[in-house]
């Protein structure tokens, strides 16, 4: 074949896979992104619900009533 070698196989490869072949993997490609970007997605958020109701002190030591001095505070709403 002498130096058209590389050429020739480039042509054969693309006659040899249809235009549809081709557009169908892509297709399949693009939308394998998008589902593992989605579950990738759904997956964080439900990560983070679980770790805000599992991070929930039951009670924190704080003040009960209203401070004599500036910069002490309370809960606003307390749950013990």
């Amino acid at each position: 074949k002498g130096n058209n070698a590389p050429y020739d196989t480039f042509l054969f490869r693309s006659a040899a896979r249809p235009m549809n072949v081709t557009r169908s993997r892509s297709r399949w490609i693009v939308w394998s992104f998008v589902a593992a970007g989605l579950l990738l997605f759904v997956l964080a958020n439900a990560h983070l619900i679980y770790v805000a109701f599992q991070s929930q002190p039951n009670c924190v030591g704080h003040l009960k009533e209203r401070a004599s001095e500036s910069g002490q505070y309370r809960a606003a709403k307390s749950a013990c």
